[in-house]
């Protein structure tokens, strides 16, 4: 279990056009005890007008920058892919942790994420005792172990 001071919970943001796997998502980080905000997306457009606090997000309270983004690749509007590049190209964005949470596990997509500056690359398990399980690896990982950058 991971143990941090509530001014260390930084803000996770998830995304993925899936409602159930952002479902599971929370499920996982729940049962594993993780109690950082957790805010939601449904695609790259949002990820990129959250980030950038632009309508609706325009909030940095409400909205904050998160600390760890979870990203699908696969989605509408704007694909995971491409809300990456615009991330990791942006001096003022680039520090955020982004680890692609996806279906796939075909080598070229691992390739192509992390020549784009994905920070991890982790394909989503199907059963749900595997997904709570990733979580607590995840969460310890990612929350316990490793130092982050500190975000607005």
């Amino acid at each position: 279990m991971i143990e941090k001071r509530l001014a260390e919970l930084i803000p996770i943001l998830v995304v993925d056009d899936d409602k159930e796997d952002q479902d599971l998502i929370e499920i996982g980080f729940r049962r594993n005890k993780i109690a950082n905000p957790i805010y939601q997306v449904y695609d790259g457009e949002a990820l990129l007008k959250f980030i950038y606090n632009e309508p609706p997000y325009e909030d940095k309270e409400q909205y904050p920058e998160p600390g760890l983004i979870l990203l699908d690749l696969n989605m509408p509007k704007v694909s995971g892919r491409e809300a990456l590049q615009v991330i990791k190209s942006d001096p003022r964005k680039k520090h955020i942790p982004i680890v692609v949470l996806t279906t796939s596990s075909q080598e070229e997509d691992i390739l192509q994420t992390y020549d784009l500056g994905a920070n991890s690359f982790i394909t989503k398990p199907v059963a749900l005792t595997d997904f709570i399980a990733l979580f607590d690896k995840l969460g310890n990982y990612w929350l316990g172990v490793v130092s982050l950058p500190q975000h607005e």
